[in-house]
């Protein structure tokens, strides 16, 4: 059985860690007993360490020291500072970008420059900003608070933000994209536009692409998509693979602009493999770009797993081979639904204070709803203790009747979640933006 080193630690890691250790023995680097990865790495016959994955010589010596010789990375953070690289340098079959190819998320500028190039009406009017001076000429287009504001790099989900929802002053808005240039030089400026967000996740190995089923995220806090952006309150995907709002030529377009993109940054070298990540806007003027992002999202990472029919082990040996094709791909037409569980304090206010609370996964399990642990460990039996002030573990399920997944799930979060916790009660209504 061939070992397999796991990065990351999130709730998108747990359903990874999930599928690879049904042929695998799993390994990873952890900052902290995240308990759903601990269990697969413990079934697998595998072992983990507690440091941070981040220290690449502690990633190496691991390396070398157990004799691992494949590598799954789908953390953004991890990805930019090249933990792929490294796993490449020292003679791993990888999953997931190199920095460079990262670069795709870890650079908006870069993302949009090369959308530009290749599908120009696409692209939603903006501005590239690297000055006050530059900041004050791209306002002195808009009368109002109507527009988007973009940070340059990495921000967990939680950077970007539109006027009239996340700001509700022009100069509010310019404060904000002050701080971002303050942090990183650069930030972008967008029109603020109408459509129906969407997103498009496609399997690569380089040259070949295979679409997932296409699911619908919730990113922002509360019911109703109010309140703050978030990294994702929950997720659903269809039986047949789309969306309401969404047909098959709508998909194809996207799908052409991500491998089009893959085969740019690949051009020179294999630099990308693994997920490549388009969000986008469907609007009056047709499909518009928002963004890339260089691996699984979270929590589409875990609606979209469950919903594999081929093994994804089967996958990635289709990836390092250069092997993949549709046809070897394929997917349950079945609906999935997840809600995350959160603290109350999430996304709304930094509070340092741990939150204990309790839950019985082998009941939530026996009631037919899978549970992924995300920021989170087990102090005693069931019994779990938060690790920082973001999502703790996620819910799904799947089925063939959406309203009876979706009740499902629900059930078992009425009956089980702590009193101490939250979670949005509209995961599985559409709307309207």
């Amino acid at each position: 059985m061939e070992k397999c080193l796991l990065l990351g630690n999130g709730g998108r890691e747990a359903v990874i860690a999930e599928n690879i250790s049904k042929k695998y023995s799993l390994y990873s680097v952890l900052p902290y007993e995240n308990p759903s990865i601990v269990e697969y790495i413990e079934n697998s016959n595998g072992k983990y360490i507690i440091g941070s994955p981040f220290d690449k010589e502690l990633v190496k010596k691991f390396i070398l020291d157990e004799g691992i010789e494949v590598c799954v990375i789908s953390s953004d953070n991890l990805l930019q500072e090249g933990l792929i690289d490294l796993a490449k340098e020292l003679g791993l079959k990888t999953f997931g970008p190199t920095s460079k190819g990262a670069k795709l998320e870890w650079s908006k500028t870069y993302a949009l420059e090369i959308v530009e190039e290749l599908a120009p009406e696409m692209v939603i009017k903006n501005f590239h900003v690297s000055s006050e001076e530059e900041l004050e000429r791209a306002m002195d287009n808009y009368d109002n608070q109507n527009f988007v504001i973009k940070p340059e790099g990495l921000t967990g989900g939680k950077g970007v933000k539109i006027g009239g929802e996340h700001f509700k002053t022009k100069e509010d808005g310019v404060n904000y994209a002050k701080e971002c240039l303050a942090t990183s030089g650069k930030v972008i400026i967008q029109d603020k536009v109408k459509g129906r967000e969407f997103t498009v996740m496609v399997l690569t190995d380089g040259k070949n692409v295979v679409p997932l089923p296409i699911t619908f995220d919730y990113p922002y806090r509360f019911e109703e998509d109010k309140g703050p952006g978030t990294g994702g309150m929950g997720c659903i995907s269809f039986s047949n693979g789309l969306l309401p709002f969404l047909n098959q030529e709508d998909v194809d377009k996207c799908v052409d602009l991500i491998q089009r993109t893959i085969k740019f940054v690949n051009r020179d070298s294999k630099e990308f493999t693994g997920v490549l990540y388009g969000g986008f806007f469907k609007t009056e003027d047709g499909i518009k770009f928002i963004e890339f992002n260089a691996r699984f999202g979270d929590p589409e990472a875990m609606n979209a797993l469950n919903l594999f029919e081929t093994p994804f082990t089967n996958i990635l040996e289709y990836i390092f081979d250069e092997k993949l094709t549709k046809e070897k791909c394929k997917f349950k037409k079945t609906n999935t639904l997840l809600v995350y569980i959160v603290s109350k304090d999430y996304a709304i206010k930094k509070n340092d204070i741990p939150v204990v609370f309790k839950v019985d996964k082998k009941a939530i399990r026996k009631a037919g709803v899978k549970i992924y642990f995300a920021n989170a460990k087990e102090i005693e039996e069931n019994k779990f203790t938060s690790v920082s002030n973001s999502r703790l573990f996620a819910l799904i399920s799947e089925g063939e009747d959406f309203e009876e997944v979706r009740k499902k799930v629900y059930e078992v979060a009425e009956k089980h979640v702590d009193n101490v916790l939250d979670y949005r009660k509209d995961i599985g209504t559409i709307y309207e933006h």
